[in-house]
């Protein structure tokens, strides 16, 4: 698996960010609060997870700030995303994914990095294995 973010895995669609938005479920690990949407892979899906990262223009006025954040965000997701993909490609699961960054202060990368592990494994351990379930 490359640790790459490519475009492909991104999520610009309006309408899949309002369906996220609209049906998906949410959690909050302190930083983050990530909502979430698993459904059925299409026949040929190109990527098993598409995400968007948000950082709060009020919470934060300068973009430098908030580039920086979302940033190290992207980072942190890109480095530890491989077994979430395994998981829903031996699923054949499609995931959208948003993280929004409820902070009030920029944090370090190292905690980033260490609540982003925390956030895939909830994702992994708790949330899809319900929603596998549901399917079958």
């Amino acid at each position: 698996m490359s640790y790459t973010f490519a475009k492909e895995e991104r999520l610009c669609s309006k309408r899949l960010i309002e369906s996220l938005f609209r049906n998906g479920s949410s959690f909050v690990v302190y930083p983050y609060r990530v909502v979430w949407l698993c459904k059925p892979a299409s026949p040929s899906p190109s990527v098993p997870v598409q995400c968007i990262i948000s950082v709060s223009k009020r919470r934060f006025r300068k973009a430098v700030d908030r580039n920086a954040l979302k940033r190290r965000i992207r980072e942190a997701y890109r480095l530890q995303k491989s077994d979430l993909y395994k998981l829903l490609e031996a699923n054949s699961l499609h995931l959208l994914l948003a993280f929004q960054y409820v902070g009030k202060e920029k944090e370090p990368y190292t905690m980033l990095h260490q609540r982003m592990e925390k956030v895939l494994a909830k994702l992994q351990d708790e949330h899809i294995p319900n929603h596998m379930d549901k399917t079958d």
